[in-house]
Parts: structure tokens; C-alpha cells; sequence
């Protein structure tokens, strides 16, 4: 039975504040996962769908990229997946009689909440030019129009083809195969975005970009910090793999500016400790740090741990015999200015004393990250930082220790390891031309940020995004509206509508694919796609319900015949032929990608493989020194003008990304609304006397002089750290400047934004 969608837009600038909460998870999140996905699923597809979900023999959950254990509870899904999940498997449809009510202009009035909430598209639907609503149109229409547009560009660089995290890699695989024959590097993804200063810092550093621990050294650690990330609304499997590190012994620190419920007590719904006795308290030392002070933190223990006289501070053998830059870093880290650290952290010293004697105290150590790291100026140096702090204590390759940048998007990292990067390796073009026989570009493309200023400056004139949602995800809301709009043609592979949807080129098309949870039959019978978690673990995902729809096509059969379609004759690859096995596709990996030799056997083992890790796997890191590198960059920290604070973009535990699931976060207390900005009390005094509940406009100030305003948040007295405020994203990526980004990596500066607040304009 159909569950009907919300007709009426709820009312987003009146939330109801209350108490934050201090614990996470528990009944409270059984009892929300069960209802959200009875409203949007029913009791029989609930039972379905969330038993099957990141099972070995189910689908990977469209969340996050949490990896699973080899034991593996019969419900292995959180809250905020099971949100993913009904979302995805729900039975509410958007059909062309939608469309046909709802013209563009409509749609665009209308929340990112209202927009996801409607349900699963059905079938192409194209927007021509002039026209104000979205028609039908045919799959072979739809691969013309765009073959047209691409085909009649001047240059393959005037289009931009972007990925979403969710995307499988097989999918990314053939969709950067297809960009590259077509004859572009263009080729942005959501790691511009979040992680692409993780990748950075630890390419320069360890020699792979990618995180050097597996599920099981979380478990096995003496020590973790988790700095910049809250676990439980954007990872909550993880307060799982605390909860086991805490009863084996390990201790926890965590950095934040915001406390967070479910860093200070888990409720684990799968015991009847965590349903009945409380829980688990998680942080054993809270340090609440100032944004963007987190490289003076870690650049201080790297200071304290060489001036401590414990013989084993440092590890003298495998700093001489592993790594390269000791003597320059060791200069500048016993350089750090005490006076200087302590403004840049807003911490007092005896707090950082106390992280020393845990850190000293652990031979294990693990650093988890996410967000609160990567998106500042200084993000780059602030991870090298870590590095520096863990390759001190020999703290990389060992087991139960290393590095966890923690990655969102359920298949954001195996996106990147399939090719989905502006700036490939050489050694992966030559594969990919040896393999296929054609010359692939070899001129770096756009990022993200590059490719919104190619939209705006008219260099490019064709996006094709597969999945995600562009236009919400993206800083700087009115520049990259205004860019998306001087397109001659957009075009977004997706599941639901949002926003992007309604941000259109001069003419758009809408393309329905496959979810995750859905059974996928081509000729050479039903499929499997794979992904990668975010620990380097490959596994098989198997949808089991029927498609929404008759009319859509999955991903990989999408890229192949727009491939066919737009490439014609002068292809050297056999689109046909993948579209009809994707075995095929996986073969044809396994010959390009190292670690993924004998890919179909090895992914046909119940929980897939881990792919190589020289660092983790051999202590061998492949960098320009051949060695792990030591950094030692001027210490950086955000400069905040009296009369202003320092505002970060976070989610609300309602969210995940730009995919709002409602207008609560329980654990801040805050219901039924979110324009909202949280203030420490003492600050929203000093600022202008903001009494809880008064409304104000946020105006962000940035080198270029212009203001950029948010208009209409709420008040809300909360303890944040002092100086510092934070509201959610999108409403509030109008506030990024698009040329504010990380030195390095480029990622747009989200977490560290200068703003003043000013009494709401009528």
C-alpha cells in the first residue's frame, strides 16, 4: 500500500528548545527507526529491508561508511540508517502527475524536508527549454538530448561530470571510464568536500590517503581520540565499536566544541545494559576546543611527549628507522608557544597535562576524525599534525593503533579508489590505457570548487551529477545557484527529488535509477555491486525488493548506454557488454586497480577482503621519501575580530548530509525546527544580548568584502565552547564563501566562519 506523502511545507522557523540529552541510542532510537519506517515502508517491507541491512548476504546500507565485524547482530543498522533505508525502500512515488502539478517554480519554493519526503521517482522526466514544468520523456530520448549537448561542446572540458559518495564501484568505475574516453578529467566528487584534506595530508605523510586501521584495532586499542566528529548522529554504529574498546580496557578522549550525548554515554539498543542499566559512559577526558584549534592541541602533546623524561616517550627505533623530517619537526614542536596554544585551543594547560599522561600511558593508539578537522584553511597541516603525534609514538603499522579519518558516504572512498578524482595518478591512466586501449587525458580537472567558478564564468556548459544533490551540498548557496543556472543542460542520476532538481541549466533532465535496496536483473541474470567502507573493506551489496519502478535503470546500465549513446562507433570499450554482467566490469578492475586481483572470487567470500595498506600491512610507505614523513608547518588557528564568533555547519541528528528526515534533533534538545544558531550564553550577552529564543540574521565576513547573509535563526543558549557558535547545513552553506577554502586540498572552509550576529530584519 502506497503511504502518502505530506502535501503542506511544515512550518521550519518556530523550533521548540528544550534540555540537550547526554546519553545516545536506546529505546527512544528503537522505538524512532521503527516508526519512521512503518510511515514510509509498512510492517511487512520494515521486516524486509532493515534484516537484510549490512548483512553478508544483504545490501550495504546508503548511510554511512561505518564498516561491520565478522559477527554481525541480526539488526546491524542504527537509527539514522534505518532513516536511509525507509527513505529508500519507501512506497510513496513521485510520478509524472506530480510533476505536472507542481511546476519548477513550485518545487523550488518548497524545503529540502518536503522535497525528499515525497518519495521515489519513477521515470526520466526532462525540463525543456522554456518550459515551467518537467515532462516525460523516453530513456533513448533522454540519452539523445545529452549526447547532443556533449557532443557539440567546442571542448570534453566544458562538461563536468560529478559523483556522489553512494555510488557503487562499479558504477564509478564505468563513470569515470566513460568521462575519460569522452575526454575529460572533470571529474569532482563529495571527498572535495569533507575529505579531501584527509586524503592530502596523508598521502604527504603515510604515502596512501587513506585511513591505516581496520574495525578490529579499534577494538584492540589502549587509546582513542576522536577529534572533530560526532559519532552519534553521523556514525552512530561506531559508539559500538567504543563501547567494546571501552570493556577491553581503552580509554577515550574526545574534541569537540560542542559536548555530544553520544560521546558521553551509549545506549547500546542491542544489550539489555544499554536498554535497561544506563548504558555505557564513553569520554574519559572531554576537551572542549576551540575551532579550529586542533593543530596547536596535537603540535602541543607532540611537545610535551619530547620533553617528557619517560624512556619510552618517544620511539626511538622506529622514528630512526621509519620516518624522514624528525630534526625539523622536533625544532618547531619544542618552539610551540605555550601562550599561543592555550588561545588558539581556549583549553587551560593542566587539560592538555592530562591528554599527555593518557597518551603517554597507551602503547595503542588510535585518532578518529571527521569534519571538525577538514574543513578550515589549515585542515592539511592540522592531520599532518596528528600524524606527527602518532608516528612519534610509533603508533602506525603496530596493531590497535593508526590513523581513522572516518568517511561519510557509504561508498565515498571506493569512489575515489575506482578513479572519481580530478588529479589521477599517472600509473592509473596508464592501466586504464593499457586496458582499454584508448589515450585517457592527462591535464588535471575541476574540483568542485573549480567547477562551480567553470559554471559561473561560462567555461563549462554540461553537468551530469550521479546521485547526490549538487546544488545543496555545495558553499557559497546564491553563487552556485547562479552557476547551475547558466548551464545549457544538467542532468542528475537519482533515487528522489531535491533540490539540485529544481536549480535547473537551461533545459534539465531527471534520470530514476536503482536503490541500493532494490533487486537488479540484466540479461546476464540478477546482480551485485560492491562497495568500500571506510576502513578498506570490500563487500558485496544485494538489493532484494522490487524496483520502484519499471521504467528504472540502475546506475551501471545508465553510464553505459549514455556511453553507447554518446561515443558511438569511436568506442573501444564493450558498453553492451558490461551493462549485461557486471562480473565483466569487475574483471576489468581487477586489471586495472591494484589489490583488486581475482576481484570476483575474492568478493564472492561472505564479508568481502580488505584491500592492501603498506603502511598498516608492512610499515612501508610509499612516499617521495620512502619514508613516513614528519611536517612541521607554522601553526595556524582562525583570527576572530572583536564582536564576531567563529560559526561551524554540522547536521542535526534528523539528517544525514543535504537528506533532511525531520525537524528534530533530540539530542540537542531542539524539536520542529531548524534555523537555528547555538550560542554559549555568556556570548550571545556580550554580542548584543541575545536573550534565548530571540531571532537574529547571520552575516558571514570574509577577506572579499562581501556579507553573506542567513536570515532568520533562532537563538539557542547552549554550552558551546566560548567564541564559537554553530548552526546546521545547507541552510546555512550560504554563509561559505566559494573561494574560502583549505590550503592544499581546496575544500571549502565550512567549520571555521567568521560571523556576527544581528537582530532578525522583519
Amino acid at each position: 500500500m502506497a503511504r502518502k506523502a505530506p502535501s503542506q511545507d511544515p512550518v521550519q522557523d518556530a523550533p521548540e528548545v528544550g534540555a540537550p540529552e547526554h546519553a545516545a541510542a536506546g529505546l527512544t532510537a528503537v522505538r524512532k527507526s521503527l516508526r519512521i519506517a512503518r510511515e514510509q515502508m509498512g510492517v511487512r517491507r520494515t521486516a524486509l529491508t532493515l534484516l537484510r541491512v549490512n548483512q553478508k548476504d544483504g545490501f550495504d546500507c546508503p548511510g554511512c561508511a561505518w564498516p561491520e565485524g565478522e559477527k554481525r547482530h541480526a539488526a546491524e543498522f542504527c537509527e539514522n540508517g534505518a532513516k536511509a533505508v525507509a527513505e529508500e525502500a519507501t512506497t510513496r512515488r513521485v510520478t509524472r502527475d506530480f510533476f505536472a502539478e507542481h511546476p519548477v517554480a513550485d518545487l523550488a519554493g518548497r524545503s529540502g524536508y518536503w522535497l525528499g519526503q515525497q518519495g521515489r521517482l519513477t521515470e526520466p522526466m526532462y525540463l525543456a527549454e522554456g518550459a515551467e514544468a518537467y515532462e516525460p520523456v523516453s530513456w533513448e530520448r533522454a540519452f539523445s538530448l545529452i549526447a547532443d549537448e556533449l557532443n557539440a561542446l567546442g571542448s570534453p572540458d566544458e562538461a563536468v561530470f560529478y559523483t556522489s559518495g553512494r555510488t557503487s564501484n562499479e558504477a564509478a568505475f564505468l563513470y569515470q571510464l566513460f568521462a575519460r574516453e569522452f575526454g575529460t578529467n572533470n571529474l569532482p566528487d563529495c571527498s572535495n568536500m569533507c575529505h579531501e584534506s584527509s586524503g592530502s595530508a596523508l598521502t604527504e605523510t603515510l604515502g596512501v590517503g587513506k585511513g591505516s586501521v581496520l574495525l578490529e584495532d579499534l577494538h584492540k586499542a589502549d587509546l582513542i581520540i576522536v577529534a572533530g566528529q560526532n559519532p552519534g548522529t553521523n556514525h552512530p554504529r561506531m559508539l559500538s565499536a567504543l563501547e567494546k574498546a571501552k570493556a577491553d580496557g581503552a580509554r577515550i578522549i574526545t574534541v569537540n566544541p560542542l559536548p555530544e550525548a553520544g560521546m558521553e554515554r551509549f545506549r547500546n539498543p542491542q544489550t539489555a545494559k544499554g536498554l535497561a542499566a544506563g548504558g555505557t559512559p564513553l569520554t574519559d577526558l572531554f576537551l572542549q576546543i576551540r575551532i579550529g584549534g586542533d593543530q596547536a592541541l596535537f603540535r602541543a602533546l607532540g611537545r610535551l611527549v619530547l620533553e617528557s623524561e619517560r624512556p619510552d616517550a618517544v620511539d626511538q627505533e622506529f622514528v630512526r628507522t621509519h620516518t624522514h623530517g624528525f630534526e625539523e619537526y622536533r625544532k618547531a614542536a619544542l618552539a610551540a608557544d605555550w601562550g599561543e596554544t592555550l588561545r588558539a585551543t581556549g583549553l587551560e594547560r593542566a587539560e592538555i597535562e592530562r591528554a599527555l599522561e593518557m597518551v603517554l600511558a597507551s602503547r595503542r593508539t588510535v585518532v578518529c576524525w571527521a569534519m571538525g578537522l577538514t574543513q578550515h584553511k589549515h585542515s592539511v597541516p592540522t592531520i599532518r599534525e596528528v600524524v606527527n603525534l602518532l608516528l612519534l609514538r610509533g603508533a602506525i603499522g603496530r596493531e590497535g593503533a593508526g590513523v581513522c579519518p572516518v568517511r561519510g558516504h557509504s561508498n565515498v572512498q571506493g569512489d575515489r579508489t575506482m578513479g572519481i578524482f580530478e588529479r589521477p595518478a599517472p600509473e592509473f591512466l596508464d592501466a586504464l590505457e593499457h586496458e582499454f586501449g584508448f589515450a585517457p587525458p592527462r591535464e588535471h580537472g575541476l574540483d568542485v570548487v573549480r567547477a562551480i567558478r567553470a559554471l559561473r564564468d561560462g567555461q563549462a556548459k554540461v553537468f551530469l551529477a550521479m546521485g547526490g544533490n549538487f546544488v545543496s551540498a555545495s558553499p557559497d548557496t546564491g553563487v552556485t545557484e547562479a552557476a547551475m543556472r547558466r548551464a545549457r543542460l544538467t542532468v542528475h542520476v537519482s533515487t528522489k527529488l531535491n533540490r539540485s532538481h529544481c536549480v535547473t541549466g537551461t533545459r534539465a533532465l531527471i534520470l530514476p535509477t536503482l536503490g541500493r535496496t532494490e533487486r537488479d536483473v540484466q540479461r546476464g541474470g540478477e546482480q551485485f555491486v560492491t562497495v568500500e567502507d571506510s576502513m578498506g573493506m570490500v563487500h558485496a551489496s544485494r538489493g532484494r525488493l522490487a524496483p520502484a519502478s519499471p521504467k528504472l535503470l540502475s546506475e551501471p546500465a545508465i553510464v553505459a548506454r549514455l556511453a553507447r549513446a554518446v561515443l558511438g562507433g569511436r568506442s573501444r570499450v564493450p558498453w553492451e557488454e558490461f551493462e549485461g554482467d557486471y562480473a565483466l566490469v569487475r574483471d576489468r578492475i581487477a586489471r586495472v586497480i591494484p589489490g583488486f586481483e581475482d576481484f570476483n572470487a575474492k568478493v564472492a567470500r561472505p564479508g568481502g577482503f580488505a584491500l592492501p595498506h603498506a603502511p598498516r600491512d608492512e610499515r612501508r610507505f610509499p612516499t617521495a621519501t620512502g619514508r613516513a614523513n614528519f611536517t612541521a608547518a607554522p601553526l595556524e588557528f582562525p583570527a576572530v575580530p572583536e564582536g564576531r564568533l567563529l560559526l561551524q555547519t554540522l547536521r542535526s541528528h534528523d539528517q544525514y548530509n543535504t537528506t533532511i528526515y525531520g525537524l528534530d534533533d533530540r539530542y540537542r534538545g531542539i524539536r520542529n525546527g531548524r534555523r537555528v544558531v547555538l550560542v554559549r550564553p555568556e556570548d550571545a550577552q556580550a554580542l548584543g544580548g541575545f536573550a534565548d529564543g530571540a531571532y537574529v540574521d547571520l552575516v558571514s565576513e570574509w577577506e572579499d568584502g562581501v556579507e553573506r547573509v542567513a536570515r532568520g535563526f533562532r537563538v539557542v543558549h547552549y554550552p558551546t565552547a566560548r567564541g564559537c557558535a554553530a548552526a546546521y547545513y545547507p541552510e546555512t552553506n550560504v554563509l561559505v564563501p566559494l573561494d574560502a577554502t583549505a590550503d592544499t586540498s581546496n575544500t571549502p572552509t565550512s567549520k571555521s566562519l567568521v560571523v556576527r550576529l544581528v537582530p532578525a530584519r522583519e
